[in-house]
């Protein structure tokens, strides 16, 4: 399974001497009392750390030094309680190497009428509060989150929940490496990249590895973890033989257990938490990776098509930030122009992420028509239902750049009997043909990462902590 490190997010409270040290204890109160109010909630999947008041240049510096250098934190979040001179803030959160969040929040959600007076006014100036401190970080051009309203509100917390898997995410890239078995497709644009870029910019670092070192380590695979994996297989999927011969099916699918294990142990062993492979280089497999990649995906692998090493470490970017659920590697596959039908069907030879499945997938066994190999074992099953958004990675002479929309996804309409692979299908929200044809003005590719989880704000945080253009397609 997809773990990350037990992260925390450290919270400062801005405000300022000139308000006396009664002032500040209470300010120091509130800011813990929120704190804790947010890690009671149930709503984020990581702690809060309260840190301190933040009154002056040299602690707002020395906290956010610290911050970088802790590899526990994975972001700083920031609350103006009173009004906190931004000048103050300038010198460490031009240091500040990590994600940051600001909550323009107080701590009640109304105005007390009966009882407001000058000391309440003295220790609620976040309206105003907000606004200096903000003023400065766009200046600076801070790629911050702001998330607005107040604390205790489900919706805020939820919003505050869905930055910090933005930014574990963000923090986890930089440690996400790829194996490029064999080279990219021949003669194919969209697959390229630059990886020196790639790992400038996304912190990704992208390694080739000829294909007969991956022989090595399937033909390595004992038989016994390829019995205790075909017993996994039985207890969680639908065997299905279907015309096989009972022991040409169970060769297939023990053979693809074998490259599962295979190249799980040589990322392992490697470091690596994404791949690529690549139908035309295959010397010394018996069968293109089928089931075994979505094995694989399901562990929480990152995975790109014929050598594509940016939808390889796309997918294991949004996979992060979406647990692992909901976030597929996917290809635009066929079309349905029909008027009130219009859609994609998404697919791939056999390399489709289980996590989309609305059924229980069958382990099947059927030819494949390209690659020159014996036929391959994958599972096989039905997409879901749901809103979401389609993402891919392309780089260009400029650089690299985010291209997506938001989709409704849907089950086909039909089955597909003499289809055996796994289908998911999606109309981007803005339609389909407004959506393709913007999709394809802008050098959008055919290999995306669609997501039932994340949301076009997350991509928005994302892509802005990166530096990296993102095309939003409406």
């Amino acid at each position: 399974m997809l773990k990350t490190p037990d992260y925390e997010f450290w919270f400062a409270v801005g405000s300022q001497p000139l308000y006396g040290p009664e002032a500040l204890e209470q300010v120091e109160k509130d800011g813990r009392k929120l704190v804790d109010g947010l890690n009671a909630s149930g709503k984020l999947p990581y702690k809060v750390v309260f840190k301190l008041v933040a009154t002056t240049a040299d602690s707002i510096t020395k906290f956010m030094k610290d911050a970088n250098y802790n590899d526990k934190v994975a972001g700083v979040m920031t609350w103006m309680h009173t009004f906190s001179p931004a000048k103050n803030w300038i010198r460490g959160t031009q240091l500040l190497q990590k994600p940051l969040l600001h909550l323009a929040t107080q701590m009640l959600d109304h105005i007390p009428f009966d009882t407001i007076d000058f000391d309440y006014m003295n220790l609620n100036q976040s309206a105003h509060g907000d606004r200096e401190y903000d003023y400065i970080n766009a200046r600076l051009g801070v790629p911050e989150k702001i998330v607005y309203g107040w604390w205790n509100d489900p919706e805020v917390q939820e919003e505050i929940a869905d930055w910090q898997k933005v930014a574990i995410a963000y923090d986890m890239s930089f440690k996400i490496k790829i194996a490029r078995f064999g080279d990219t497709m021949r003669d194919v644009a969209v697959t390229e990249g630059d990886k020196v870029a790639a790992q400038i910019k996304l912190g990704w670092t992208v390694d080739y590895w000829p294909v007969a070192e991956l022989v090595a380590a399937v033909n390595a695979v004992s038989e016994a973890e390829i019995d205790e994996q075909y017993k996994r297989l039985e207890d969680n999927y639908d065997m299905v033989e279907g015309d096989n011969d009972h022991d040409k099916y169970v060769h297939s699918v023990r053979y693809q257990l074998r490259e599962y294990l295979g190249i799980k142990h040589f990322l392992d062993e490697k470091g690596y938490d994404a791949f690529t492979t690549n139908f035309q280089d295959l010397e010394g497999l018996e069968q293109l990776p089928g089931l075994a990649v979505q094995l694989l995906m399901i562990d929480g692998y990152g995975f790109g098509a014929e050598g594509d090493f940016k939808s390889a470490g796309l997918s294991r970017l949004l996979k992060i930030a979406a647990e692992n659920k909901e976030t597929a590697f996917m290809e635009d596959y066929t079309l349905d122009l029909r008027a009130g039908h219009q859609a994609i069907m998404g697919s791939h030879m056999l390399e489709v992420d289980p996590t989309l499945a609305s059924d229980k997938p069958r382990v099947e066994v059927h030819p494949l028509d390209i690659g020159d190999k014996a036929d391959p074992a994958r599972l096989v099953f039905t997409g879901s239902e749901g809103e979401g958004i389609d993402v891919t990675l392309s780089y260009f002479d400029d650089g690299y750049k985010f291209i997506a929309y938001d989709v409704d996804c849907a089950k086909p309409e039909k089955e597909m009997p003499n289809l055996p692979v796994a289908k998911q299908m999606w109309t981007p929200k803005c339609g389909l043909k407004k959506g393709a044809t913007a999709w394809m003005h802008n050098g959008g590719g055919h290999h995306t990462v669609l997501s039932m989880n994340l949301t076009m704000d997350q991509m928005a945080t994302l892509a802005n902590l990166f530096g990296i253009e993102l095309i939003d397609i409406k």
